[in-house]
């Protein structure tokens, strides 16, 4: 007999000395279920505790979304960034949270409690820096921002500042993913964004957009079905926002000259109505 056929013999030996144990012991059974229905508490009581924080970063981030949308009727968009920069502020401690529950946890185990806030996050703080730069946030800018410090405070006697006391770094690192299917979520938000900048009157604003969504979208081009599931399923939305932008600088160039600006939205508004559901622009 060699070596191998020495341990598979002790192996099985071994387990079948153990289900022995178990038969003639049933409470050793019922306390090992008892372990399993602990764990599986324990899983549970987690993954509802994250659906819960993934609801709040969802809600702050639309919130953040909406008051950005106010820079196109307000003379100074300063104010409305700054007030933007608090919110998401906000939004990136309750993503600490998340981060926390997810200490030394398999993270997609968990994924699908929390991807839908952290896509919108992704949106937001997207929109936010288009609107500052009007360039793309990349995923490095967005994780650089989620390193968060968790530190216990102690007061020792006659100590004049408090002291922290194992302090710990905790990092959130967002999918690949995520960042695709937030960056696509930001594409429908740059055409609302481009249908108040001509009911404000604004004719440069509406061409960025355009030249912009069209990069985004030559970039998921690329990537075609070779993304994720929900990557293709955004890209029909991406193109109908893309074909809405392109046809109000339609507009804008073509009729632009003879319609008065407050005009303009409605007839692009008009327009809309001809967006064909699988084509695009008819």
């Amino acid at each position: 007999m060699n070596k191998r056929e020495g341990e598979g013999c002790s192996r099985r030996n071994a387990d079948a000395a153990q289900e022995h144990e178990m038969s003639a012991n049933p409470l050793s059974v019922m306390a090992a279920f008892k372990g399993f229905q602990q764990e599986l508490d324990t899983k549970h009581d987690k993954y509802e505790r994250l659906v819960k924080l993934s609801r709040d970063v969802t809600i702050e981030s639309k919130r953040t979304i909406f008051l950005l949308h106010r820079v196109t009727t307000v003379p100074d968009a300063v104010d409305v960034l700054n007030e933007a920069d608090i919110k998401l502020d906000g939004v990136r401690q309750k993503i600490g949270q998340i981060a926390e529950e997810l200490r030394g946890e398999d993270i997609y185990q968990f994924h699908r409690a929390f991807t839908p806030g952290i896509q919108e996050y992704v949106e937001a703080v997207s929109f936010l820096h288009y609107i500052r730069h009007r360039s793309l946030i990349s995923l490095e800018e967005i994780n650089a921002r989620l390193v968060f410090m968790n530190a216990e405070k102690a007061d020792p006697k006659g100590a004049a500042e408090v002291m922290p006391v194992n302090a710990q770094v905790l990092t959130f690192q967002v999918t690949p993913s995520d960042y695709l299917l937030g960056v696509a979520d930001l594409t429908g938000e740059l055409m609302r964004m481009c249908i108040s900048s001509v009911g404000n009157g604004d004719i440069d604003t509406p061409f960025q957009l355009s030249q912009f969504l069209r990069q985004i979208h030559d970039g998921f081009s690329y990537i075609g079905n070779t993304g994720p599931y929900e990557v293709s399923k955004k890209l029909h939305t991406l193109r109908q926002s893309l074909g809405k932008v392109e046809d109000a600088c339609y507009t804008l160039r073509v009729r632009g000259s003879e319609i008065p600006k407050h005009m303009l939205a409605d007839v692009f508004s008009s327009r809309t109505t001809l967006i064909d559901p699988e084509e695009g622009v008819v």
